[in-house]
């Protein structure tokens, strides 16, 4: 990728707030919330709902009650998908003393608005759908930063199941929480043993932070040492790191790309993944920003980025109104950093047309972008950069 896509590249994840929702990176911060740690108080500033609507303040955990705390954000879709799941967890142990809490980092106004919208697909406002359950808002952070800073996360949604004795008994994407929950309320969860499942998670995440700043760092080489280190030291006995090791494989083959490995057996893997991806317009759509993220990084991914367009272009009609303008934005920026600005501006106007509010003005700044980029004169590194591709 030559000098002149990488500046806009990165001017690109700036404007939209991308880099968030593309690549959840580890925290760096010494993780000091484990799981059967007493669940940190809940300070939160703004609760949306009325009281009367469903459930009250939470200022301390009561004893034989069981809470999800649950952060999430208006920008985020994975959040947003989830609300429908949180409602019927909501309601089916409504009477089992069950609480679910849902936190936003956002301004309350940000999240009332977001409240008045009607949800996708269903004959309901955002706020007539979440009424079933506890939505809040906390703008000074205290909150996240006492469980999600504290606990290492940091990709949203996150849900943290609270148990009857006010410890941490589970952490994880609250579409995965339905069996901890329901074992959690019925008093027969094995704390001691997701203790230790956790435990493990923790050491794996310590390594990808080493990873991922070996590889910010350009050391893409040290970074693949690193994986072949954890590679070699995980149980090969225990089924559950078989997961583990998948993934693991899988960042190989991306920091081969990263460090401009274009051997056949990576371009093969990540073919595979596009067509694996295909008919399903989420899928594509996670793909295609995943590949942007790592171009807008310096990653060269060759012939990949093409292919990759046409992936998106062959679902695009499929995909729904929440999905479909982010699929034009991506086909844009990809187009955009192989200096194919016609299609670039064409595919970002199709995105700015099928947007409303913010993010029609987000896509709008994106297109402005795009066209000042493209009269931009190349220098003779871009030219030369061109030339050699």
């Amino acid at each position: 990728m030559n000098r002149r896509t990488f500046r806009f590249a990165t001017a690109l994840a700036c404007s939209v707030g991308l880099a968030g929702f593309l690549t959840a990176q580890p925290s760096s911060a010494e993780i000091t919330l484990h799981i059967g740690d007493e669940a940190p108080a809940l300070d939160i500033e703004h609760y949306v709902h009325d009281p009367a609507d469903g459930f009250g303040e939470v200022t301390e955990f009561e004893k034989d009650k069981v809470y999800v705390v649950e952060f999430w954000a208006t920008w985020c879709g994975p959040c947003i998908a989830s609300m429908p799941h949180l409602v019927e967890l909501q309601n089916k142990y409504r009477g089992e003393g069950v609480q679910i809490v849902s936190i936003s980092d956002e301004d309350v106004e940000t999240v009332n608005e977001l409240m008045e919208k009607d949800y996708p697909e269903k004959d309901v406002t955002f706020s007539e759908l979440t009424s079933a359950y506890t939505i809040t808002t906390d703008p000074d952070g205290s909150v996240s930063d006492a469980y999600m800073r504290a606990a290492g996360q940091n990709g949203i949604p996150c849900a943290f199941v609270v148990g009857k004795t006010g410890q941490v008994e589970w952490i994880g994407h609250p579409m995965k929480m339905d069996e901890p929950l329901a074992e959690v309320v019925a008093g027969t969860w094995d704390r001691e043993a997701y203790k230790e499942q956790m435990k493990q998670e923790q050491q794996l995440l310590a390594a990808m932070q080493k990873i991922n700043q070996l590889a910010r760092n350009g050391e893409f080489q040290d970074a693949i040492k690193v994986v072949d280190k954890v590679l070699g030291e995980i149980d090969s006995d225990n089924p559950e790191s078989e997961m583990i090791r998948e993934q693991l494989t899988n960042f190989r083959f991306n920091l081969r790309l990263d460090a401009g490995d274009q051997s056949e057996d990576v371009l093969e893997f990540f073919r595979k993944q596009i067509a694996d991806a295909k008919g399903d317009p989420r899928a594509v759509t996670q793909f295609g920003f995943g590949l942007m993220s790592s171009m807008q990084q310096g990653t060269d991914p060759g012939p990949l980025a093409a292919e990759t367009i046409t992936a998106l272009e062959a679902d695009v009609e499929k995909a729904d109104a929440e999905i479909k303008p982010l699929m034009y934005l991506c086909i844009a920026q990809i187009n955009a950093s192989m200096s194919n600005f016609d299609e670039a501006i064409a595919a970002q106007t199709k995105a700015i047309e099928l947007s409303e509010g913010q993010q029609k003005e987000r896509m709008q700044q994106v297109l402005e972008q795009i066209k000042e980029m493209s009269a931009e004169p190349e220098s003779d590194d871009d030219a030369s950069d061109n030339e050699s591709e």
